[in-house]
This record gives C-alpha cells, structure tokens and sequence, in this order.
C-alpha cells in the first residue's frame, strides 16, 4: 500500500494526543507526554525548498515548536525533507491538483519518504494536554481571563484535584502569563472582589493592563476588574462629549471615569471600597487626569444623595451634558430610588435631565422587559417607551448582562420622594424576586 502499515494506526485522530498513560495526572510530568511519530515526508531539493513550503502549505505538519523541514539524513545536504500532516496526506494522490503541479514544476518526484519524529509536552496545546489528564467525560476548559501577567481560571468542581496542573499548562502555553489563579467563589463581598487561589506562579497580584489605549494599575485580588468589558467601556464613553460631567457611581479603578476625563468631561468618580478607590487615584495622576476627576469613598446612595444632588442644579441650567453611569450589575437597579425626591427643595426643571446608564443581571426570558420594570420599580415611576436597552453580555447559562438607559424623569428628581405609582400587585412581586435571586 502507498502508506506503510506501521504508519496506517497514526492516521487515527490519536496522532496529535499525548500517551494514555498520563491520564489521571495531578503532578505535571512533561517527560510523560514524550512520543514518537512516522510521519510521511517529501525529498525536497534546497533550492526549490521555500517554494516547495510555500506551496504546501495546507499539506505540511502543523504543531507549535515542530519543524517542517528536516536535514534527510540519508542524503547530501542537497536535498530537504517536508513534513507532512499524515491526517491530509496519506499517499501522494492526496495532494491537490494545484499542489501536484506546483510539485511537478519544481521537479520533486511525488513520492513519499518517512521519518521518525519526537513529539514531546511542548509540542502539545492546553487542550490536548488538560483532555489527555482530566477524567474521560468530563467536562475540558481551558479558557481564563487574561489580566496583565495574571490568568484568571473559573474551575468546576471535578477540575479541582487537578487544579494546580491546570495552572502549570496554562501559564507553560501562554508567554507572558506568570501567574494563574482561580476563583474561589461568587463575587459576593460588599466590595466586589472575590477570594482567590495561586495555581501557578508568582504571588504578584498587582497587574497592569492596556484598554482602549487606557493603562490601569491595580491589586486584582482587591478590586473589581472584568477585561470582558471593554467594548461596553468603549460604547458608553463614545457617548460623552467635551464639556460634560460624568457621575460614575460605582467606579472601580477608572475604566469608565479616565476615558470620558481624557475625551474632556468632568468627572465626579466613586467606589466605597478604599483599594478601589486608592487604585482609581492612582490611574488618574498615571494617566494625567488627576484635575479633571474627583474621586469619593461613599456608599452609592451617599454619592448621589451628597456630590450628586449638590452638583446638579447649576449642571442642570447649563446646555453640556450630564451622564450617571452605575455599573454594579448586581445592585445597581436597587439604587435608583436613591434619586426619587432629590431635588424636591429645588424649583422643577425639565431641561437637560440626566442620563442615566444602569447596569443589571436578568435571567428573565424577556430580559428586555425585566430590566424596564425593575428599574421602574425602583424609581416608582413608568419607564416604559421612554427607556432603551442595550446588551452587553451573557454571563451565564441564561444569564444576560444588560444596561438600561433613559433620561432621569423630573417627575423623580423632583417629587416629595413619597409617590409610588401604583403597579399590578404580581409584576411588583416579580421584580422583587428578581432582585433577591441575584
């Protein structure tokens, strides 16, 4: 037959796994993975060589840190030997048309040689090494967040005996990854940082990350920082004109606050934890904005109740827009209300109201509608038909990350704060169970 019969049991999708002996694996032995491979070979001449590579190259071997070419040592050093992927080519009818005659107008004769090639750990992917360890069945992820130098893994619970591998691969098959972590639970603390564990590396928490041509510092075990929300930064700042002012509620380290304060607004920036806090004074003079951002320490019903309701009336009389952004996703609804009656010893105004962009979780079938009636609830006040929702993300199986906009109804901002507008007795209810489920 065109392809030995020893090679014939490497063309089985098995070729490119590591041995079966390292299943069940908790301490990393790269030695293990080590195996030998025929794979079938074309006898190139060197002065066609990069020709002959070029031409290929759907057909040569394919594995990180493994040549395709080799010295043939049965000849001169006149002649090359390619590799080839011995699940593409098993016999030299398996070229392309335009392959073969790309080969026969070099003048390499169609016929395939072997050779013995050490396929070891390093020419493995995160993959195929953490499916070749883990129980058969199970569940294989290898995905992670990249913070800086730190990769950020959500292990399941059947991956947990083989936790400290996993992070050993991850950061072996990831340059630049020193440190690999997992988290330990949901983000339930009042601070938004959740525990963490080392599975891998350095115990230098402190990352440093480029977004949307922003740098940030910051203690990743200590604050709150989700490298999936760039785009959604990116979309609301874009928003943000020269000459506006941006309340930021739930600030963080300053990914929605630096941006607006570097395209020209004025920012008034707030998070109750203090290393968030430290860290969004520390991002501010680290990208030059430390005049055009205010920073606070408060509780968010604080901010609004105190910087907010003392910053709005003048801003309100004025013609340059005004952004509240609250990012806390799980709570941020809840805090509407802080904004009902707020102004209710001022004269009522309705010129540039207040825009308002609310960040919640919903795992409603309808998350469109769910958003509008909880924030609704929250301010006693209809927003139907006067409110967009965008989606931001999915979080979870049937679980969506959406945000919520609509301009701050002077009916609110300017009520006793005593009104509630009188809704079905089950939607109330429904809202409420929302909340508590989140």
């Amino acid at each position: 037959p065109p392809f030995p019969s020893h090679v014939i049991r490497h063309r089985e999708p098995r070729l490119y796994r590591p041995p079966p002996e390292v299943r069940g694996m908790t301490t990393l032995d790269k030695d293990a993975f080590t195996q030998t491979l025929t794979v079938p070979a074309l006898r190139v001449p060197t002065v066609v060589l990069n020709k002959v590579v070029k031409s290929l190259k759907k057909s040569t071997i394919q594995r990180p840190g493994l040549p395709r070419v080799v010295q043939d040592k049965e000849e001169s050093g006149d002649f090359r030997l390619v590799l080839l992927d011995p699940h593409r080519v098993s016999s030299p009818s398996c070229f392309s048309e335009e392959e073969a005659e790309a080969l026969r107008s070099f003048g390499v004769i169609e016929e395939l040689h072997y050779y013995e090639l050490q396929l070891s750990y390093d020419n493995l992917k995160s993959e195929e090494v953490l499916e070749a360890v883990l129980p058969q069945g199970q569940d294989v992820t290898s995905g992670f967040s990249r913070v800086g130098h730190i990769a950020h893994m959500n292990l399941r619970d059947h991956q947990l005996p083989y936790k400290n591998l996993i992070g050993q691969v991850i950061m072996d098959k990831n340059p630049g990854v020193t440190c690999v972590v997992n988290k330990t639970n949901i983000i339930d603390s009042t601070y938004r940082n959740f525990k963490m564990e080392v599975l891998a590396g350095e115990e230098n928490m402190v990352a440093k990350v480029k977004e949307n041509g922003v740098t940030y510092e910051f203690d990743f075990s200590r604050v709150y920082w989700n490298p999936r929300l760039s785009t959604e930064h990116q979309r609301v700042v874009q928003l943000v004109k020269r000459g506006d002012t941006v309340f930021d509620v739930f600030a963080g380290v300053g990914p929605f606050a630096i941006p607006a304060a570097r395209l020209g607004a004025s920012v008034l920036a707030n998070d109750l934890n203090p290393e968030s806090h430290r860290w969004l004074q520390h991002n501010c003079k680290l990208n030059k904005v430390e005049g055009k951002v205010r920073t606070f320490n408060l509780d968010g019903r604080a901010f609004i109740q105190g910087p907010v309701k003392q910053e709005l009336p003048a801003l309100m009389k004025g013609t340059a827009g005004i952004h509240v952004v609250m990012n806390l996703p799980a709570l941020a609804l809840e805090f509407l209300d802080a904004f009902r009656g707020l102004l209710n010893e001022e004269p009522p105004c309705d010129e540039n109201l207040p825009t308002v962009h609310c960040y919640g979780f919903t795992k409603d079938d309808n998350p469109d509608t769910d958003m509008v009636q909880r924030a609704s609830h929250s301010l006693r006040f209809p927003l139907e038909n006067r409110c967009s929702v965008h989606f931001v993300r999915n979080v979870a199986p049937n679980k969506d990350m959406m945000c919520v906009r609509f301009t701050l109804p002077k009916e609110v901002l300017f009520s006793s704060g005593h009104e509630q507008t009188e809704e079905p007795a089950r939607k109330r209810q429904k809202c409420e169970e929302a909340t508590d489920s989140l």
